[in-house]
């Protein structure tokens, strides 16, 4: 090198003769990047499958990776029975609250409860404003009996893991609570001046419904689940005291909205996914505002 040369920060340093790392030129250092070959400090390497390589082809490299999804859009996720889980743990807690702590008041204040009923001299329902339509979803985690939980929560613990990996849990949450709204939206505009429903059943038929469109999604055998449908359906029509409306509600706008979100184009799936969610609600939305003008007082 002659004396009058510049030294670029690549150039052997006077202490060690090695080059500088490209980002502390004064850091010498015997490392390049496997990439790009600049030189690179122990500060500054990343281990790769072969060598180092610099943050910036790092960097370059995540950006052109796909994020890992579910086979229907959703955020991969360790465990695929979370939410599933959650929603048991939610109405178990509800109905112990409305047995043992905070019985009667509970549900006479959560339960789907109509106009009839207040006519009668009841607590006020559906039908009596925008202010009791809260009830819509909250009867939906309320149960009665220790055998009308243990049922919908068996049923919610097969069905739900397999539906929530599929789907991913925001998708799969917003499944159930659509199904769930179905279920107490179509009761309401079929008999909403005399009624009194509670219940995840309109929820776990959505889910029935769910199962049997992803079945036919990934050609897989339909028998078990059509069987077992078959099976709930004819209980649900046998036996008296089984809110049917709810059942039937839940199912159809459960098995709607899976199709919606089952069936999307790949090319776009996002936003087709959030028009077959929100149209499933303006549906359900468009049955309370039906019921509301047929019972409301």
């Amino acid at each position: 090198m002659l004396p009058d040369e510049p030294r670029s920060s690549a150039d052997p340093s006077p202490e060690g003769g090695l080059p500088g790392c490209y980002r502390h030129p004064g850091t010498a250092t015997g490392v390049s990047c496997t990439r790009c070959e600049r030189p690179i400090c122990p500060e500054c390497m990343v281990t790769a499958a072969v060598g180092f390589q610099c943050p910036e082809c790092v960097s370059q490299g995540h950006a052109g990776n796909r994020r890992a999804t579910t086979r229907f859009g959703g955020a991969l996720a360790a465990d695929g029975g979370l939410v599933t889980r959650v929603l048991v743990g939610v109405n178990v807690v509800v109905w112990l609250l409305a047995a043992y702590v905070l019985t009667p008041r509970l549900g006479q204040t959560w339960s789907l409860f109509s106009a009839g009923r207040d006519i009668l001299g009841g607590p006020a329902g559906i039908a009596d404003g925008p202010d009791q339509w809260y009830r819509l979803l909250t009867a939906t985690f309320l149960h009665l009996e220790w055998w009308h939980i243990g049922l919908n929560m068996l049923v919610l613990l097969w069905l739900g893991p397999p539906l929530e990996e599929a789907l991913g849990r925001l998708r799969f949450l917003a499944l159930y609570l659509v199904s769930a709204l179905g279920g107490s939206t179509f009761a309401f505009l079929v008999a909403g001046d005399w009624m009194n429903s509670v219940g995840a059943s309109g929820a776990i038929f959505g889910l029935i419904g769910a199962t049997i469109v992803l079945q036919l999604r990934n050609k897989g055998p339909l028998g078990p689940a059509v069987a077992f449908l078959v099976f709930n359906l004819v209980v649900t029509f046998s036996r008296p005291g089984i809110d049917w409306r709810a059942h039937l509600g839940g199912l159809v706008l459960g098995a709607l909205t899976a199709a919606g979100l089952m069936y999307a184009p790949r090319e776009r799936r996002g936003p087709f996914q959030g028009l077959a969610v929100a149209g499933a609600l303006a549906v359900e939305a468009a049955m309370l505002l039906i019921g509301m003008s047929l019972y409301g007082a």
